[in-house]
């Protein structure tokens, strides 16, 4: 994204754009990665909403997220594009605020990764994260990138909080 610093993100938030919605796909290639042809979309905040329910000291991937939605809509996978987006905007959103703070430093890309697409960049997540005892790992020399060391025993699982969301 650019120009964040111009665009109001808690109005994007609430944008449904016709969702929820279960899309049928038939692009075989896309069938097989999936492994199924029910894509769900879910709306911007339900990622928030899930975000939000993550707890201090755990941590939660955006495939996690992704799999908790499909799940819970019968649906073989969710729409992984439009997944990475609504993070982002969830995490601009709570920037934005002045109260009412989403954790979104708490969600990770794929492998526990840091994401640099949120506020502030990998530094200002790494900061928060460390803040609450996390282990940062720096991988790479070239293209360096950074993880939450050991994320897999941080996991989050938003199946176990059904009642916040």
């Amino acid at each position: 994204m650019a120009n964040e610093e111009k665009k109001d993100f808690n109005a994007m938030l609430q944008e449904k754009k016709d969702m929820p919605k279960i899309q049928i796909i038939t692009d075989q290639k896309s069938i097989e990665k999936y492994g199924g042809n029910r894509m769900y979309f879910a709306p911007p905040a339900d990622y928030d909403k899930v975000m939000r329910a993550v707890p201090y000291g755990k941590v939660i991937t955006v495939g996690k997220i992704r799999e908790y939605f499909a799940g819970r809509n019968d649906a073989d996978f969710t729409e992984p594009i439009t997944a990475g987006i609504f993070v982002s905007i969830a995490a601009w959103a709570s920037y934005q605020r002045t109260e009412d703070e989403t954790p979104y430093w708490r969600t990770l890309k794929a492998n526990g990764e840091l994401n640099p697409k949120y506020p502030g960049g990998v530094e200002a997540q790494k900061e928060k994260l460390e803040s609450e005892g996390h282990t940062i790992v720096r991988k790479g020399r070239k293209n360096v990138k950074y993880y939450v060391k050991d994320y897999e025993k941080l996991l989050f699982h938003p199946e176990s909080a059904e009642k916040l969301l």
